[in-house]
């Protein structure tokens, strides 16, 4: 679920101590493998040396928050940030934020319908559900509405001096609204609000072209995720997986009201 975590050690000989046990404490468990996902590129010596493979590179983007929202506002994107937010908020949609039941079920709507149009099943509904009920005031659903009709929403998550951008999904005939830019601007203000330092946009494959664009018209600065596993195997990215393909090609042929009850039975297994 976290895109990463770093080790909580100083680095050099400490790290080294730490990986050393478990690999110790692995022998003999039934653990398939350890995963390390640190944002230090300085680690990636270490890692090699101990025995650890690359398995996916990720580009991450984070939005600092540190100026004031006018200086932000500025710097993004002219015409797919500013415009479209103005656009936004001319044509009359309101935001609508919390955790009810409604929010959570209009948002899981539009969830189903964007997984949709990737060819993907949905997480499962009780997987948000668990995010609302374990998580409580650290989650925010946000999501726009034109006439009482959902057209987009976003998952946010807040801890300590970081807000992080976790799911976005939206109504495709909407678009031309603004919806999407409308609710991040959003939401970065409120980031602002509560003291948040940092807008954490997550982290995106390579071959996912269009949403790297699309966190390149926020932020300018990005930086490269390497995730690590032992035993190492040959490096592949989550697109590359067969079974992920097997499932797409499936998926592509499911009317939306059954794409739910597909993911609930089988996203555990394409991760």
């Amino acid at each position: 679920f976290s895109d990463y975590c770093e080790p909580l050690c100083d680095g050099g000989e400490e790290f080294e101590s730490l990986i050393g046990h478990l690999h110790a404490t692995g022998i003999g468990q039934p653990w398939k493998y350890v995963e390390i996902r640190p944002r230090q590129e300085s680690l990636a010596d270490t890692m090699k040396k101990l025995g650890f493979g690359a398995v996916g590179k990720y580009t991450l983007h984070r939005v600092d928050l540190e100026p004031a929202a006018e200086e932000i506002f500025r710097r993004v994107d002219k015409h797919s940030v500013q415009r479209r937010v103005r656009r936004a908020e001319r044509t009359g949609i309101v935001e609508v934020c919390g955790r009810s039941e409604r929010l959570l079920k209009d948002f899981y709507r539009l969830m189903v319908r964007t997984r949709a149009r990737h060819n993907l099943p949905p997480q499962p509904y009780a997987w948000f559900q668990n995010l609302v009920d374990c998580l409580g005031e650290a989650v925010e659903l946000r999501l726009a509405y034109l006439k009482n009709v959902p057209l987009g929403a976003v998952l946010i998550l807040h801890f300590k001096d970081t807000t992080y951008y976790k799911y976005g999904c939206s109504d495709e005939k909407f678009h031309s609204l603004g919806v999407m830019p409308f609710l991040l601007w959003r939401a970065l203000l409120r980031a602002k609000a509560i003291g948040s330092r940092i807008l954490d946009l997550g982290r995106t494959e390579d071959s996912q072209s269009g949403l790297i664009e699309f966190k390149n018209h926020w932020t300018p600065v990005s930086s490269w995720l390497t995730y690590w596993k032992f035993p190492a195997e040959p490096f592949r990215t989550s697109s590359q997986d067969w079974k992920l393909g097997m499932v797409k090609r499936i998926c592509a042929y499911m009317p939306e009201r059954l794409l739910a009850g597909a993911g609930a039975l089988i996203y555990r297994h394409i991760g």
